[in-house]
């Protein structure tokens, strides 16, 4: 299946069928008729993302993200953008990764693009198309995230700026190679794009929060070790662990002070010099400087990277007013580090217990201390590898922000301003005889999208932009694991560079280097781009403090609504599959977007080739399975389905439902219960909830998939294959019931773990989940309904907003609203306390963070955590649905202790449901109801209220 048939060849060009990080351009041109009668359409897809110009304007960016076996392509009509009678240029600037991640899956380089008119085709991909590799564009930049691909580092001077308009000449170009027609393997199937195009708004910054002068290290380097030392690595995603060194032989002119950096940290063992471990350092976690003095000559540098990797760059420095040099021990290939090893590498699938890396070699015990220098380290040549010059970059943005020598701020001149405003004056910004120009640039709030900006500076001025997502009084989260950076050379003049490249976040560190000259910045902005929505839902009421949490609800939704819903703008981009039920969820309330959804469902199944349980995120090459995600996508099937009342939907999707659970079921061991190794996930907290043995919330989400998959089945018309999962669901509830409640303690465990050994620890997690799952009954409901109310201080308390999402419907469930509002209160009020513009992965202080107080969650706009988007419009406005597609409307209001409420709830088949209400004296409610004529309201007072309602009906 291909969607349509296509007339053009997949084209590519240079040496490598699937090269590195390679951006590639293309030009093709065609003559355009005199007149068309109808669209003049153009479709295209590329192996992995490309931006499209046709006659030298931006017209659009994908394709969206695929499995390669169902390659979507994109289809523009281009009719307004063509001159007719006359030659026409089409270019495109591919991106090939050359890598996988957890967003793509290593495929090869490709291009395939058709122009259609009136019924014939005005232009397709082909040999006679030309090809060239982005002039100064470094394939060796540094790898963004295990997650992602890469940033950029691009030298303006190599750049044909015009290289996409029709007056380029194109003629030294190469022809592009035909590799095949649609349908070649791996893109085995072209679809069409199943979603609208994105959005590109051009949003400026709100100020420059301070202007310092800088400098950076002397020396500082970005490596990419995983594929160094595993270089097959490079075809998955999966995270690999092995056991080595990286080595360098340091000379210094004179002696002096040398300052050995590492940016994210130490890994093994320590570092070496000289074979002496050094044990004395600074930094705050996970930053390492080691300051030593160090005589005139060579000193033999070893540092140890045994451990876990699954992907990213590692970072190393160093600084001294000493003059230096590097050079390799293992020869000159243009890169003054190697590696000694691996002496012993292992591989962790769906985090399954496999074989645990060997750190025990003989060689490597021996290693550095038997290797004082660079004469006694031939004694392990064998062991030596030069690294790979592709995986190795000396433009190392992250390291050199992260690591700043010096950082003397300055007040910021009235005149630099002009940069972020809409003057025809240039920002101007100062020249420093010793020293960078760093500016802090706020955006006011978190952003996702395309950094650009227009700059006049001397040929060979370096541009640094780094994105963090937050600041405070002096602090900065630095983005460990995240090389949230690219590098911009000068050519010359005025110029203007818009990177290709996605980012979230709010602050820009925007460093001027090595300019000779003032530069004039003219503007610096981000072109903002989201799934395309409208503001359709809406929620005040008389607590400012609820009014704000909804707020950034909606603003954190907005942002993680890519092509997919996605956990987070910065860190990862990557669509979470169990994340993206809560997401979906609130959406409905404050977007009311639908096909988004439907297309993160259906790619779920796209996972069966590598497993029939799902990954826990698609697509991806990370085979990794989280059983609660499957659940959870079981659960948003359902709920997709009875939202938007698409029966045709559940009828397609149920097959894929059902494989699912059937091999869930495989899985259930002679106790009765689920007993499987995977990641058995569910919140960021000490819960007991080990990757092998039997998880309690995993079997209580089970049981809730199970029974909730009837109601699917019967929109698909399939309503007796689920049946049995019913019976299933009962007989799995009464195993739990009858193993895993301690009557003792009056609570549920967290697990038993694979070696029959009974967990001692109890938590909120597990009761929330048993009373929401309905299998907690009788006494045993009450007990845990008293939880909700009154959490024991024993048990482990809620460690995400992620996790309170369940505990929120849970307390719906009980009736509990107020306690909602007053957890809401709490914890979201301690994200506006700290001037959050977006919901925060999770609660201060965990463990996670308990290194560094300052560091209040990870990421500061994770979609998982916006709960309020959802529970303030469906529990105290009280809108929630009734029959499946909205046919009606249950209008239950839940005042509390609010005097007033009023918003919109935005309906699947277009119109919404407006309520207001106010609290107009003791016991006396007075409501208002706006509904579509064809949708049945149905209204249920608070208890001990009356009511003074009314209710308008409009055409629908």
């Amino acid at each position: 299946m291909t969607g349509r048939n296509w007339n053009a060849s997949w084209i590519w060009g240079g040496e490598e069928e699937s090269p590195r990080n390679e951006w590639r351009c293309f030009r093709g041109s065609f003559d355009a008729p005199e007149s068309v009668e109808g669209p003049v359409t153009l479709h295209i897809t590329a192996d992995s993302r490309y931006v499209l110009f046709v006659n030298g304007e931006q017209v659009g960016r994908g394709p969206v993200r695929s499995w390669p076996k169902e390659q979507f392509f994109d289809s523009y009509d281009i009719g307004g953008k063509l001159r007719p009678g006359v030659n026409n240029t089409i270019a495109v600037l591919v991106l090939h990764f050359g890598v996988s991640n957890f967003y793509y899956l290593r495929g090869r380089g490709g291009l395939i693009a058709e122009i259609e008119a009136d019924g014939r085709t005005l232009a397709a991909t082909d040999a006679g198309w030309r090809t060239e590799r982005l002039g100064g564009q470094r394939s060796n930049s540094p790898r963004m995230a295990c997650q992602q691909a890469f940033g950029e580092v691009i030298d303006a001077r190599e750049l044909a700026e015009d290289w996409h308009t029709p007056a380029f000449d194109d003629g030294s170009w190469a022809q592009a190679q035909s590799i095949g027609s649609a349908g070649m393997a791996p893109w085995t199937s072209l679809v069409p794009r199943d979603i609208p195009f994105l959005t590109e708004e051009k949003l400026y910054p709100v100020s420059i929060q301070s202007l310092s002068r800088v400098k950076a290290p002397k020396y500082a380097a970005a490596l990419d070790l995983r594929n160094q030392m595993v270089p097959e690595s490079v075809n998955h995603a999966n995270p690999i662990s092995y056991c080595g060194f990286v080595a360098t032989v340091l000379t210094l002119e004179t002696s002096g002070v040398v300052t050995l950096g590492f940016p994210v940290g130490v890994r093994g063992k320590g570092v070496w010099v000289d074979g002496v471990l050094q044990a004395e350092w600074t930094g705050v976690q996970p930053e390492r400087y080691y300051q030593l003095n160090l005589a005139a000559g060579e000193h033999l540098v070893v540092f140890d990277v045994t451990g876990s990797d699954h992907g990213g760059s590692y970072h190393f420095a160093i600084d001294s007013e000493s003059a230096f040099t590097l050079r390799s021990p293992s020869g000159d290939n243009g890169v003054p580090l190697a590696t000694i090893g691996t002496f012993d590498q292992s591989e962790y699938i769906d985090h399954r217990p496999g074989r645990r890396m060997q750190a025990d070699h003989p060689d490597y015990n021996a290693l550095p201390e038997a290797a004082p220098s660079a004469v006694a380290l031939e004694a392990f040549a064998s062991w030596i590898k030069p690294f790979e010059p592709s995986l190795y970059t000396e433009e190392d943005v992250f390291g050199s922000n992260v690591w700043r020598t010096l950082a003397e701020r300055r007040a910021v001149p009235r005149p630099v301003l002009n940069a972020i405003l809409p003057v025809p004056e240039p920002g101007i910004l100062p020249v420093f005889e010793n020293g960078d120009c760093e500016l802090v640039i706020d955006l006011g709030v978190e952003r996702s999208g395309f950094i650009g900006f227009e700059i006049e500076a001397p040929a060979g001025t370096i541009i640094d932009a780094y994105g963090v997502e937050y600041m405070r009084e002096g602090y900065v989260q630095h983005t460990y694991g995240l090389d949230n950076t690219f590098r911009y050379v000068c050519r010359e003049g005025r110029q203007s560079y818009v990177s290709p490249v996605r980012r979230g976040f709010r602050y820009l560190f925007f460093t001027v280097r090595g300019n000779r000259a003032p530069v004039k910045l003219h503007e610096i902005y981000i072109r903002q781009s989201t799934y395309p929505v409208a503001d359709q839902g809406r929620f005040r009421s008389s607590d400012s403090l609820l009014n704000e949490a909804w707020e950034i609800s909606r603003h954190t939704t907005r942002l993680c609504m890519e092509d997919t819903f996605v956990d987070c703008p910065a860190y990862e981009q990557v669509f979470w599959v169990g994340d993206s039920r809560n997401e979906a969820l609130v959406n409905y309330y404050v977007f009311g977007a639908t096909e988004i959804v439907e297309r993160c469902l259906n790619l779920v199944p796209g996972s069966a080739d590598e497993t029939p349980l799902y990954l826990d995120q698609v697509p991806s090459a990370w085979s990794s399975v989280i059983p609660n995600w499957t659940f959870f996508w079981i659960l948003a099937c359902q709920e997709y389905a009875a939202h938007t009342g698409k029966d045709d939907f559940a009828a397609r999707i149920w097959p894929a439902v059902k494989l699912t659970l059937t091999n869930y079921l495989e899985h259930i061991d002679d106790s009765g219960l689920l007993n499987m190794a995977g990641w058995n996930l569910l919140d960021w907290a000490p819960i007991d909830q080990p990757n092998e043995g039997i998880v309690t919330h995993q079997n209580l989400f089970l049981v809730k998939a199970l029974r909730d998959s009837r109601a699917l089945a019967a929109a698909a018309g399939a309503a007796e294959e689920a049946d049995a999962f019913a019976e299933r669901a009962d007989r799995l509830a009464e195993a739990i019931n009858a193993a895993l409640w301690d009557e003792e303690k009056r609570a549920y465990i967290d697990c038993i773990h694979a070696d029959g050994r009974r967990s001692d620890i109890y938590s909120m997690q597990t009761q929330v989940v048993a009373y929401l799952c309905g299998v907690a009954q009788d006494d045993r409901l009450a007990v845990i309904e008293g939880y909700l109310v009154s959490p024991p201080p024993a048990f482990v308390q809620i460690g995400s907003p992620f996790m309170s999402f369940f505990y929120y419907e849970a307390l719906e469930k009980a009736g509990r609203q107020k306690l909602l509002l007053d957890d809401i209160r709490h914890n979201y009020g301690q994200m506006l306390r700290y001037d959050a513009t977006t919901c925060w992965e999770m609660y201060p202080n965990f463990a996670e963070n308990r290194s560094n107080p300052d560091m209040l969650t990870r990421s500061h706009c994770h979609a998982w955590s916006a709960a309020p988007g959802y529970f303030l419009g469906s529990s105290i406005l009280g809108v929630k649905r009734g029959a499946k597609g909205w046919q009606s409307v249950e209008i239950a209001p839940q005042p509390c202790d609010l005097t007033w409420a009023e918003g919109v709830v935005p309906l699947p088949q277009g119109g919404h449901i407006a309520v207001s209400w106010e609290v107009v004296s003791a016991g006396k409610l007075k409501l208002r109801i706006e509904a579509p004529e064809d949708v049945e309201v149905n209204v249920t007072l608070p208890e001990g209220m009356e009511g003074d309602v009314t209710q308008v009906s409009y055409l629908s």
